[in-house]
């Protein structure tokens, strides 16, 4: 039997800005109590060197604990609460040739990550009716690593076969789903999209249980017009790709969700937000009231299109919407530092590259990249440490941003009584990414070769460690849950 009864010592914690405080935490199952090696507070500048760190820990003596505990030594890195990731494609059951809940949960322990929220869209059935999710529910039983909750689905098939889709709504929200995801443009045959008329009646149904509408927002009507066009021509590059779903698809997307959030009340959110222009709509909205949100993802906030030139990445880097310009990558920034975009997310979704990214033809390429594995790293080592975010808001558009939106129980914060999801992350040292090392299913990454500096050391979930940095932990697939929400 493993000793309830532990301690997490030496270790920094955000207080707020970029200042820290050193700690040790008791836990169990739960966090049980923290308690303050000295009452200052210690800025980033004065350790964010070895050297400097070194200096620092010199000021503090060890505390003696007896042996009733099961001591981890903390290594003087920072400590967050377990990051949630609340949108990826894990794809169990169904598409489990690209990626499944086994391989997805390793990989995210390894990046840090306590908690998922899987789409409902790439399960077979998709999670659409209480029945779809109980058969979701079974299906995923002991394969998982972390902790998951599940999105249900509103497509435009139910509306086809006349389903009861107010009904299938209440229920699911009911059952724990932690919101509602739907396609202005869908390339799922099992998962189709929504009009105008449709998406608004959704979002009045939805507004009814209180919980998020999340959006894939781009024009329909633009794209395939442009689409088609080009394939009529034989032009099938990335650069025909990127040019049909432009800006401009996403723009008026984007203005269409604000109307129907005016009209519904309803708690909107849009998902994978890639430009500045339709980001400068989510901030005029927001501060006219509106009840709308957005995430971005890591590939909006560090490639452009000129990436695409790169012929080794360029369609690891397909997605949809594809990444966009300088511009907006510098604009993503500033939403995620002013507030406007309210988190970080990989929409992680992999699949075999030697068949299903390996195509000539630009447009047979699968849009998807598998992230789970590299957010945490990467959002500390381009956010926080090149001064693009403070370290609280790194933390924050990590973890505690997702539990507050989603109202997720006991998770997302550092609180005695909260669940023990602990990430450890070692800000001092690098890591170069490389396909070979990643645990998802699909080895694939358009993050290729680059250095992210920042480590995830060790990753606890519910007060057991699920992952060690060198190769040691006492928790294997199964230790995971469902959360409902």
């Amino acid at each position: 039997m493993t000793n309830p009864n532990k301690i997490l010592k030496n270790v920094f914690i955000s207080s707020g800005g970029n200042n820290l405080k050193l700690i040790d935490i008791h836990f169990s199952t739960t966090i049980n109590k923290i308690v303050p090696r000295s009452s200052r507070k210690i800025s980033w500048d004065e350790i964010n060197t070895i050297s400097k760190r070194a200096k620092i820990i010199q000021q503090f003596p060890q505390l003696d604990y007896s042996n009733n505990y099961k001591i981890y030594d903390g290594s003087y890195f920072l400590l967050m609460p377990g990051s949630i990731d609340p949108h990826v494609h894990f794809n169990t059951p169904g598409y489990e040739h690209r990626d499944d809940f086994e391989h997805a949960s390793t990989a995210a322990a390894y990046g840090g990550v306590t908690t998922i929220i899987d789409m409902p869209c790439t399960s077979l059935p998709p999670v659409t009716s209480k029945i779809n999710l109980k058969r979701k529910m079974q299906a995923v039983q002991e394969r998982s690593l972390i902790d998951y909750c599940f999105w249900g689905g509103v497509c435009g098939n139910d509306f086809d076969k006349n389903k009861n889709i107010e009904k299938q709504i209440y229920e699911l929200a009911q059952n724990g789903v932690a919101g509602f995801k739907a396609y202005l443009i869908s390339g799922m045959n099992t998962f189709t999209d929504l009009n105008e008329q449709r998406m608004l009646q959704t979002a009045k149904w939805i507004r009814k249980t209180g919980k998020p509408l999340a959006v894939h927002a781009e024009d329909k009507e633009l794209i395939l017009s442009r689409m088609n066009l080009s394939k009529k021509l034989e032009l099938n590059s990335w650069k025909d790709y990127c040019n049909a779903r432009d800006v401009e698809s996403e723009v008026r997307a984007v203005k269409l969700m604000i109307e129907i959030s005016k009209k519904t009340k309803c708690k909107i959110h849009i998902v994978h937000l890639s430009s500045a222009r339709a980001l400068k709509l989510i901030k005029d909205a927001r501060e006219s009231g509106f009840n709308i949100t957005a995430e971005t993802c890591p590939q909006y906030l560090y490639f452009t299109q000129e990436d695409f030139n790169n012929s080794k990445i360029s369609s690891f880097l397909k997605t949809a919407p594809p990444v966009k310009n300088q511009e907006d990558k510098e604009a993503l920034w500033d939403g995620l530092d002013d507030g406007t975009l309210s988190f970080v997310t990989t929409d992680h979704a992999g699949c075999n590259p030697a068949k299903e990214k390996s195509q000539k033809n630009f447009w047979d390429v699968y849009g998807g990249i598998p992230g789970v594995e590299h957010r945490v790293p990467f959002l500390f080592s381009e956010g926080f440490k090149k001064n693009k975010l403070s370290l609280s808001n790194t933390v924050a558009l990590l973890s505690s941003n997702v539990a507050d939106y989603f109202n997720i129980q006991n998770k997302g914060h550092l609180k005695v009584g909260y669940d023990s999801d602990l990430a450890l992350i070692d800000l001092w040292s690098k890591q170069k990414v490389t396909a070979k090392r990643m645990h998802s299913k699909g080895k694939y990454t358009p993050f290729e070769g680059v250095t992210f500096n920042s480590v995830v050391e060790k990753t606890f979930l519910r007060g057991e460690l699920i992952l060690n940095r060198k190769g040691r932990a006492r928790q294997t697939i199964g230790y995971g849950k469902f959360v409902k929400v």
